[in-house]
């Protein structure tokens, strides 16, 4: 039962947390769709951002559709485990949520854009769980890369709070901070519904415009 573990509904304390490895776990270095590299070092002129919309197979399709997206990777971010394995996420005492690793031109795209995707495309009040997915892997996340772009996602979900209140809808639980580490997934889950095209894909928004609070 979903409720018999208490790390399906809250983050592990430092002691409870699994160990984890040294060792990274080995992907494909070339993203299967965009044929770009998929690991840094990124060119320089390229932004960075890392999100959480529960289960990261449809998460990753979504952005790597973007224009102005040069590559995408799926893995783990949040949580204290290092260099977890997705049954050692799916336990819930690593921390981690599952995470989709964003490089973007912001020449082609902007951060907005980019965050309005995010917020219209998965349902962010939910805490600790998408639809059916249940679990702390399955958190609303938001990961920044500097103290300017962390102020840009504290703002967006700000808009987006405002336009959810006026349609009725609860309040945001997205997890919203510092990146710290990104941990690439098992090779078998990056790009999966492009090599699954007919994989489970969970997303499923609260059909609530990000400009609509404008």
């Amino acid at each position: 039962m979903f409720f018999d573990n208490p790390f399906k509904t809250r983050l592990p304390d430092s002691h409870e947390a699994l160990k984890g490895r040294a060792q990274e776990i080995k992907t494909s270095q070339t993203h299967a769709v965009l044929n770009t590299a998929m690991h840094p070092p990124f060119p320089d002129n390229l932004h960075k951002l890392v999100i959480g919309m529960g289960c990261f197979w449809g998460a990753e399709r979504l952005f790597g559709k973007c224009e102005g997206v040069y590559t995408t990777a799926v893995g783990y971010s949040g949580g204290t485990t290092h260099n977890p394995t997705y049954e050692e996420v799916c336990s819930g005492r690593t921390g981690h949520t599952e995470a989709v690793l964003i490089i973007y031109d912001p020449k082609k795209v902007s951060l907005d854009r980019m965050l309005g995707i995010f917020w219209e495309e998965h349902n962010p009040t939910q805490f600790m769980r998408q639809g059916n997915d249940r679990g702390t892997q399955y958190r609303s996340a938001l990961y920044a890369f500097d103290e300017k772009q962390l102020v840009q996602l504290k703002q967006s979900a700000e808009h987006y709070q405002s336009a959810l209140k006026k349609a009725g809808q609860p309040d945001i639980t997205t997890e919203i901070k510092m990146h710290e580490h990104f941990y690439y997934a098992e090779d078998y889950h990056q790009q999966y519904l492009h090599k699954v095209p007919n994989g489970y894909c969970g997303l499923a928004g609260c059909g609530i415009s990000y400009e609509y609070a404008s």
